[in-house]
């Protein structure tokens, strides 16, 4: 790779992020994050050598299509198991107490 398009990673930076992230790193770990780090950008990096300009952004891999129903508004045809939960009924309706005057 001739340039980078990431910046280089050093303990300072490592120590920042740490932070950012709320994320408790002890010093005798940093260097081997140090190289973790920089390893993920490498392969980041390489990703972006990929030539996309024909590939059609998609959200899926798997050409899938949701299964549909027909958008009827319909009542469920369960008003008496319904009204069974109910403190009381009268002919199919809920009775509320009056809380207007």
């Amino acid at each position: 790779m001739d340039e980078s398009i990431f910046m280089s990673l050093d303990k300072d930076i490592v120590r920042n992020i740490a932070n950012l992230a709320r994320i408790e790193v002890l010093e005798d770990e940093i260097d081997s994050i140090v190289k973790e780090l920089s390893n993920i950008l490498q392969f980041v990096e390489q990703l972006s050598e990929v030539n996309t300009d024909d590939i059609i952004p998609m959200t899926v891999v798997a050409d899938m299509k949701l299964p549909l129903r027909a958008d009827v508004v319909t009542d469920g045809n369960c008003r008496d198991k319904v009204l069974i939960n109910a403190p009381e009924s009268f002919d199919g309706f809920f009775l509320v107490p009056k809380v207007v005057e």
